[in-house]
């Protein structure tokens, strides 16, 4: 029993001590949690503020902070205004009890102007400054007079200070309150938010003068805080500019803080400057400040009060947590953790728009599967079961009526069945004829014999109509199924093209601007996108060049050295003014470049011809030469074979592969009308990089590569596009060498020669006697030698292209950067 009962108590395995750690971190945030629910979302922070801000005087009398500071939290966040008012009033109320009550019959006296008046306000926000201002000047102007029964021009003056500073000042809170109320800012800070930012911190801890701890200015010490934490996140710029802010608002409250403000402003400076050496760099710029400014402004005698300010703001700095100063800097521009918050930004709208294109690109490949699923070739069991509808159809209009039917179908099964089966097959592969034997013994065996044959036949042509009619949608499925994964593979390559992250090159950009100075050329600024062989592509900002070539003469050859592959200038805008810069795209040059020649005719030399040729530059290195041929003359074959190139174009830029962007042309051709409009298509695609080529001929005539004295036919058998909706592209594929002659040309031009019984021959001859090998040429002088064939006269549209292939030599020699030992 004591075993049965042992049983159940499970072992402890191991026992956690990281626990305690754990606990230590969840309870810390718990209790920030906590802080950030009271102070933000409760809003009791706008109750400390206010108080503050209650407390704050302009040149010892001017109290301008208290109604902007109300009206910007009644206008933002209206169910914490009474927060606010509470401690603007208690705030004042530390001051005089006639401060306390001024400020909270001002309050009163706007919240009813406001509330009677914003049913004529178009814009809440533009109005609240004026009303501020006008409010709070009235006030003033009103308690002067109740308290002196006059006044003077000096009582004038300070009601149009404060009216000024009052409207300056809520157009700063309407910008700085949202930071105090919303628990997490989206958002990026702009720059005129942080001075308002830190116009509103300075005029916060204006309140705090006056109060001492062990003789130790607080508002010192929260300054100097203040400008610390501003350093360290920021640099000098930022950090000068807040010990500037925050000491010039000291000393309008104080006059006798004025050498305060230099304090700041120097430590803020010094700080951010040594603000590599961390938070010990910044607290030995303020200790240096101190001690330079302390000796300078006040004498010895209180250097030590000053040190020990100083000392004890950077207690308070040294103690801030990371987590704070990091989430401070997120917002802060120019800030490391400002640019990485971008870039984290950016990346997420990169994931997810990649992230929506693959899905797109997911979604047509299941529609591509769907339809490819539905081609199922039939088996043996379906055709058997068509045999049988067909022949209960035959049967159902010629034996049902039969006084032999039961002799026939009932006994003779077998025999009948057979009979019916041969002669359905004969039918279906003679045209409907049945071979003589066959018909003597069906006339034996069947006394309707005749009307079978009949009745058969028209069955048969219903039957071959309906298969017909089967195969062409499973065609049109294959197609539509090509299409979609054509579609499908070309946005899964855009989705990993906006994944790719761009690779980081800053040494190499120092290398280049390094190597290019040496040499006497000054680089103002050099991004590099892609140093992939093949692939280069880099932007660069220099001076105004004024024409000269700079670029393509000295900086495209030496980055040719540097990157060890033929690089020209892809791009080049140039300075419209001397003090400018000019900006420049470097790209990697082809291995092999592409030079054209043309000759067409229309048809007895008319102005419109059937045929259209282009000659099309893709990305990714590739350079198509298409000729189309419409079906007859004139405006409307050539709207046919202009509209065919134009299609091919546009689907072939895509990046849709060419096999599946002719199908889908030739669809589109063979759909879009019920008229017997053809046409021809031509397409050779070349690759620069390695001169490979692919020749398409769609119902077009050969092509022919010179090659020395050698000539190599270039042909293919497939109909014209338009008359089938499906048919297989054959693909031809060669390979082209430098020096090559590519001469494509229409049936005008290969079949034009008169009394010629082979055109190969013919053109073959024609092209081997050639003694030139400029492109523009060579079309000229083919066309010439068929229009002489034919004594003058031009009987159909005639087009010639020649493409010469070429090896791409720049232009400059590569020049070395870095001196080689001889």
């Amino acid at each position: 029993m004591e075993k049965t009962n042992a049983s159940f108590i499970e072992p402890i395995r191991e026992v956690n001590l990281h626990s305690s750690k754990w606990d230590v971190g969840r309870g810390l945030k718990k209790v920030q949690f906590m802080l950030e629910s009271f102070f933000i979302k409760k809003g009791f922070l706008l109750l400390i503020v206010g108080f503050l801000l209650g407390r704050a005087l302009i040149l010892a009398k001017l109290t301008p902070f208290c109604l902007p500071f109300f009206a910007s939290v009644y206008l933002i966040k209206r169910d914490r205004a009474p927060l606010a008012l509470i401690g603007l009033t208690v705030g004042a109320a530390t001051i005089s009890l006639a401060n306390a009550a001024f400020t909270f019959i001002v309050t009163i006296l706007f919240l009813a102007v406001f509330r009677i008046s914003r049913k004529w306000l178009t814009n809440e926000m533009k109005a609240m400054p004026f009303f501020v201002g006008i409010i709070l000047g009235l006030g003033k102007l009103a308690e002067a007079f109740i308290l002196t029964k006059q006044l003077t021009v000096y009582d004038l003056m300070m009601v149009g200070v404060q009216a000024s500073l009052s409207f300056i000042l809520t157009l700063i809170f309407l910008q700085s309150i949202p930071l105090l109320t919303l628990n997490k800012r989206r958002q990026l800070l702009k720059t005129e938010e942080i001075v308002c930012l830190i116009i509103m911190l300075a005029s916060i801890m204006t309140g705090t003068i006056g109060w001492k701890v062990y003789d130790l200015s607080i508002e010192h010490i929260m300054s100097r805080y203040l400008v610390l934490v501003f350093s360290f996140i920021a640099g000098a710029t930022v950090g000068s500019t807040v010990g500037v802010v925050t000491g010039l608002i000291f000393s309008l409250a104080s006059v006798s803080s004025f050498y305060h403000m230099s304090l700041l402003a120097f430590s803020g400076v010094l700080g951010g400057l040594l603000k590599e050496g961390k938070k010990i760099g910044v607290s030995a710029g303020l200790m240096i400040s101190t001690l330079l400014i302390g000796m300078y402004g006040e004498g010895g005698g209180s250097i030590l009060l000053t040190v020990l300010e100083s000392t004890a703001a950077i207690f308070l700095f040294l103690i801030t947590p990371q987590v704070f100063t990091s989430r401070l800097a997120k917002y802060i521009p120019g800030t490391p953790e400002y640019t990485a918050e971008q870039q984290k930004y950016m990346r997420k709208m990169r994931d997810v728009t990649a992230q929506r294109v693959s899905q797109f690109s997911n979604v047509f490949h299941a529609l591509s599967k769907s339809f490819s699923q539905m081609e199922i070739q039939p088996d043996d069991n379906e055709n058997d079961r068509e045999m049988d509808y067909f022949m209960s159809n035959v049967t159902e209009r010629t034996c049902q009526t039969c006084f032999k039917k039961e002799q026939c179908w009932a006994k003779n099964f077998n025999t009948t069945y057979a009979y019916m089966e041969e002669i359905i097959h004969e039918m279906d592969q003679n045209d409907g004829n049945v071979s003589p034997r066959l018909s003597r013994e069906w006339d034996k065996h069947c006394t309707r014999s005749k009307k079978v044959f009949e009745t058969i036949g028209q069955e048969l042509t219903f039957f071959q109509a309906n298969q017909r009619l089967k195969k062409q949608v499973q065609e049109s499925r294959k197609l539509v199924a090509d299409q979609l994964l054509g579609v499908s593979e070309v946005m899964e390559n855009f989705a990993k093209e906006i994944q790719r992250e761009r690779e980081n090159h800053h040494k190499q950009e120092e290398l280049i601007m390094e190597a290019l100075q040496d040499f006497g050329i000054h680089i103002e600024q050099v991004e590099i996108y892609s140093l992939e062989q093949g692939n280069v592509d880099i932007e660069m900002s220099v001076p105004f060049c004024n024409g000269h070539g700079e670029c393509e003469k000295l900086i495209a050859p030496m980055l040719s050295d540097i990157l060890g592959e033929t690089i020209v200038v892809n791009k080049e805008e140039c300075a419209s003014y001397p003090s400018g810069f000019c900006h420049v795209t470097f790209r990697s040059s082809k291995a092999y470049t592409v030079e054209t020649g043309v000759a067409h005719a229309a048809k007895d030399g008319g102005l419109v011809s059937g045929d259209s040729y282009s000659t099309i530059e893709l990305g990714l290195g590739k350079y198509a030469i298409a000729i189309s041929d419409g079906m007859g003359n004139g405006e409307r074959a050539h709207y046919e074979s202009k509209e065919t190139l134009q299609l091919l174009q546009k689907i072939l830029q895509s990046g849709i592969e060419e096999k599946v962007a002719i199908k889908s042309v030739n669809s589109i051709l063979s759909l879009r009308t019920t008229d017997e409009i053809f046409s021809t298509l031509d397409l050779a695609m070349i690759d620069l990089k390695n001169a490979s080529a692919k020749f398409l001929k769609i119902g077009s005539t050969p092509s022919f590569i010179k090659r020395g004295n050698k000539i190599i036919k270039i042909q293919a058998s497939n109909l014209p596009m338009g008359i089938l909706q499906e048919f297989d592209v054959d693909v031809v594929s060669e390979q082209l060498k430098a020096g090559d002659l590519l001469i494509m040309m229409s049936d005008g031009v290969f079949e034009g020669p008169k009394h010629v019984e082979n055109y190969d021959l013919w053109m073959k001859r024609k092209v081997q006697e050639l003694q030139t090998d400029d492109p523009q040429e060579v079309a000229d002088l083919i066309m010439e030698e068929v229009i002489r064939s034919r004594s003058g006269l031009i009987e159909d549209d005639m087009t010639v292209t020649v493409a010469k292939i070429k090896h791409n030599t720049p232009k400059w020699a590569s020049i070395p950067v870095y001196k080689r030992n001889a």
